[in-house]
């Protein structure tokens, strides 16, 4: 099991962090905005520095630019903050192509191929060798899509190198469910990676054992 915080903001990332069950953080431009964060390579320099910090030993960062030149240079800028650095580009033609020119500049560099919403995007991911896959499960039902089915399909694609990386969760619950359904890599924005270990009976259960360890 894989599980990932999908936030820039770094007061979730330092809340999190101690329950030791988070294995790195991501981003994009958009969460970037959330947080109220410039999107610029001095900002996630210091998004880098700050997961570092907080022990977390992945971050994946996603480019950007509004042509395909723009997005590969920025890929590398991006892959040259450090070896925690996922690349994160989006899985159309610019993006792979920026992929492949990571590659063949910066051979180690991991990629997570994001914005899927087709298996035919996954078997791409797959055969170019990226670290992730990421399908996007609540759009793709707000989209009228049969979402667990196509996951499915994006699974068996993914084959035994590229990790299906599950992102657009809404609640605690869609996490259940997929585990339910084999999958075991997620990215979850803040309410339901706070939310994991909520439990009313777990706490009335931990304030029994208090009251009974004070007599």
């Amino acid at each position: 099991m894989k599980l990932l915080i999908d936030t820039a903001e770094r007061s979730v990332w330092q809340k999190l962090a101690p329950r030791g069950i988070y294995s790195g953080v991501t981003t994009n431009p958009l969460l970037l905005q959330r947080a109220g964060l410039s999107c610029s390579l001095g900002t996630v320099s210091e998004l880098r520095r700050t997961a570092i910090g907080e022990g977390f030993p992945e971050i994946q960062i996603q480019s950007w630019g509004e042509t395909a030149e723009a997005l590969s240079d920025m890929a590398l800028c991006l892959a040259d903050l450090g070896p925690e650095v996922v690349v994160k580009l989006p899985a159309t033609p610019a993006g792979f192509s920026s992929a492949r020119k990571l590659r063949l500049e910066r051979r180690e560099t991991r990629v997570t191929m994001t914005a899927i919403y087709a298996p035919g995007q996954v078997i791409a991911a797959a055969a170019f060798g990226a670290a992730y896959a990421a399908p996007y499960y609540a759009r793709l039902q707000e989209a009228g899509e049969e979402a667990d089915a196509i996951l499915s399909l994006m699974q068996a694609a993914a084959g035994a190198d590229t990790q299906l990386l599950l992102a657009s969760l809404r609640s605690v619950e869609q996490v259940v469910h997929l585990t339910g359904q084999g999958h075991r890599c997620f990215t979850l924005p803040p309410p339901v990676a706070v939310g994991l270990l909520e439990s009313d009976l777990a706490a009335k259960a931990v304030a029994e054992f208090d009251a009974a360890a004070r007599g």
